[in-house]
């Protein structure tokens, strides 16, 4: 078993100590140790600001969106090593595809906008001169420039890749190093890109510095020229938001967590229409893809009263037809969680979810003792949506979905609310009217609106 080293300070180093181990998703075999003990966090940040930081700042945007155009081409030229680290994940090849050809995507879409859209300058001036006399000899005008700190990225395990390069593509066209500190589930697949990018020579010395285990004491050595980005659980990510250090220097910090999200059947909609058919097959693929480890997956259903019995009969009959195993296998449309630990967590959420009232329609139960970390396609049902806090605040990350009965279209809107704020929320209707006021109503507590 080989230790996954951590790229700091310039070097390949790896920690002491106590050890993680990360298994694969299949079989369950113990691939890699992990650890960062007894590596010296300070010295990394410190690497990154005086090596990176200043190169990076020296580059024009221009020259920066065509560093992001030249990484992205030559990790697309390599793409084929990452699928097959991926699979260790329990990822299918179109999960893959997601994650890995989806974050390289980005790259280019920064590089494309940056090329465009900004100046060939250090400096980014944001707008136009703005009078502030009558005489025109005072003026003032925004300008933009590049934080003298690093970015820390604490990512999630669900997009080792593209969790990674949707936050490296507007750092480095920002002028800032980044720390990055995957989640260890599956960090060997972040650490494979971050090796590729280092051995590419296309990128600063300290423009990129990789974590694989534990941040330790990194944010207690910031300042307020760094950023942090957190992507992960709510509680820990509140737990971090407010680390003394974030606090005492108004660290500027980022978060994404759970999030319920919502798919809405508007009240228009009958089962022989094909916006029916559309729904079904949304609320699948959402639930299914990455065996459902998709911060904007589908979480809860809301649907007519009438239509309850109808869409619950219609989305068991196509996720009976899912096929769930090892990707490697010919025919195999859903892969497995990313490690037993995962499993066993979305396993207590059901079960959380079913104390609190719900009913199983379909699933709802893993095998603990399996070696691969495979969860079956499982639909609850909640006949009391109102009654039910839980059915609004817990979520299962993975192939779990509640379905939930809505007395009309605003009493739809309310429960797709009760999220207390989410990353996407769907609608699908024929009716331009419902669809206006869904969006008039929902944006406030959603991050994303789709209208189908």
């Amino acid at each position: 078993m080989q230790q996954l080293a951590s790229f700091l300070s310039g070097t390949w180093q790896s920690g002491r100590g106590r050890s993680r181990l990360i298994h694969h998703a299949i079989s369950g075999e113990a691939l890699w140790e992990v650890t960062s003990e007894g590596l010296d966090m300070a010295a990394a940040r410190q690497f990154a600001i005086e090596k990176g930081a200043p190169a990076l700042r020296a580059m024009t945007f221009i020259e920066r969106a065509a560093m992001l155009k030249a990484v992205a081409k030559h990790l697309l030229s390599e793409k084929e090593r990452f699928y097959a680290l991926s699979a260790q994940t329990g990822a299918t090849r179109a999960d893959s595809w997601v994650d890995i050809e989806g974050g390289i995507g980005t790259l280019f879409t920064y590089a494309s906008l940056g090329s465009r859209e900004l100046p060939d300058d250090t400096l980014w001036p944001e707008d136009e001169l703005i009078p502030l006399s009558k005489e025109g000899g005072f003026a003032a005008r925004h300008v933009l420039t590049s934080k003298s700190g690093v970015a820390v990225h604490i990512n999630a395990f669900n997009f080792p890749c593209w969790g990674m390069l949707e936050k490296l593509a507007p750092t480095w066209l920002g002028g800032m190093p980044a720390i990055i500190k995957p989640a260890t589930a599956t960090a060997q697949l972040t650490q494979a890109m971050v090796k590729s990018i280092v051995d590419s020579g296309l990128v600063p010395e300290g423009a990129i510095s990789l974590i694989c285990g534990s941040a330790g004491d990194l944010l207690d050595h910031l300042d307020s020229q760094d950023v942090v980005t957190f992507t992960g659980s709510a509680a820990t990510g509140q737990m971090l938001r407010v680390q003394p250090n974030i606090v005492a220097k108004s660290i500027p910090f980022t978060m994404e967590a759970d999030s319920l999200n919502c798919c809405v059947l508007g009240e228009d909609v009958t089962p022989d229409q094909p916006e029916f058919a559309l729904f079904i097959r949304e609320v699948v693929r959402e639930m299914t893809t990455k065996a459902g480890q998709k911060c904007t997956a589908i979480r809860r259903i809301i649907v007519p009263q009438a239509l309850v019995n109808a869409v619950s009969d219609a989305l068991v009959t196509r996720l009976q037809k899912v096929v769930v195993g090892d990707p490697a296998q010919e025919g195999v449309k859903m892969g497995a969680l990313v490690n037993a630990e995962q499993r066993a967590d979305v396993q207590e959420k059901v079960n959380t979810l079913l104390a609190a009232g719900c009913e199983i329609r379909l699933g709802g139960q893993a095998d603990l003792s399996a070696a691969g970390a495979f969860f079956p396609p499982t639909l609850l049902y909640c006949p009391q949506p109102d009654e039910t806090p839980a059915v609004h605040a817990t979520e299962a990350f993975g192939p779990v979905a509640t379905l939930m009965p809505a007395q009309n279209q605003q009493h739809a809107l309310q429960l797709a609310c009760a999220g207390g704020g989410s990353l996407a929320g769907t609608l699908v209707t024929a009716d331009p009217q419902i669809a206006r006021q869904f969006i008039a109503d929902a944006a406030r507590t959603h991050g994303r609106i789709q209208i189908l």
